[in-house]
């Protein structure tokens, strides 16, 4: 008897509703595949989420250092620390893409398919509003930001973008080798990226004594992106070399800036 109960017990949890089972929650292990290869990642789910309720996702993306294939290192950077810090600032669903290190500038390529996957992935299994999904990155991710925001901006509601770039660069290191995200057909580059992603609202962040990547990068973008009259904010931290990412994500004034967006 104390068997059969036990089984009716189990049956009777697996045909219960979605939102009446316990949902897991912190950060867990997820992967998608993208043309045959695994693609490993973390994802954060608040500590009081309902899945009846439709959620904001935010994807992030690593910088030169954290390319792999664990997953799990991608969760280990500023953004994820600052959410265990203060989780009541990102009540969001929050993808920790990685991209592999296979020498290639992986969000420009088939990493950053990953990454679109792995959002899209969430949306289903988590209830994620697709009018509340923002985008961000750190110096190779905001590369990778400008990348994404450029090919597909009918996907986000925001970006935010940290010591970024769009010409063509060496990640210092990784070695990687970025091209510029617009072709050279298309003449000014700031421009050519400005006037793809200028419908969405902006927020740039780049310390004025960065020895990695250059700070006139995040100013000729935020300048090109001001001439169409489009929605951005530039943040230049007086004496903050790369690492610009630290007072960024700890700005509670940007995380409410990102929740305020919608898609249009």
């Amino acid at each position: 008897m104390r068997r059969l109960g036990a089984v009716l017990a189990a049956a009777l949890l697996i045909a219960a509703p979605a939102w009446a089972r316990t949902p897991e929650t912190g950060f867990l292990d997820r992967s998608v595949t993208v043309a045959g290869v695994e693609y490993r990642y973390e994802v954060y789910v608040p500590r009081d989420f309902d899945p009846r309720r439709a959620w904001p996702v935010i994807l992030a993306l690593h910088g030169g250092g954290d390319y792999g294939s664990d997953g799990l290192r991608t969760a280990n950077g500023v953004v994820a620390s600052v959410i265990r810090l203060h989780p009541e600032r990102f009540p969001a669903i929050v993808i920790f893409a990685q991209a592999h290190a296979d020498g290639t500038p992986g969000w420009q390529r088939q990493g950053g398919q990953a990454a679109l996957a792995a959002v899209d992935q969430a949306l289903a299994e988590f209830h994620g509003d697709p009018a509340r999904v923002y985008l961000t990155g750190l110096s190779a991710g905001g590369n990778g930001a400008w990348s994404l925001a450029y090919r597909y901006p009918q996907r986000f509601a925001a970006v935010v973008v940290v010591c970024g770039f769009v010409t063509e660069f060496t990640g210092k290191t990784s070695g990687v080798k970025y091209p510029a995200i617009a072709p050279a057909s298309a003449g000014d580059p700031y421009a050519a990226v400005a006037k793809r992603v200028a419908g969405l609202p902006i927020w740039l962040f780049h310390g004025d004594a960065d020895q990695s990547v250059s700070v006139e990068e995040s100013r000729r973008m935020a300048a090109a992106l001001k001439a169409l009259g489009a929605d951005v904010r530039y943040t230049e931290l007086p004496g903050v070399g790369h690492a610009a990412w630290d007072p960024a994500y700890n700005d509670p004034a940007m995380a409410a800036w990102l929740f305020a967006q919608r898609r249009r």
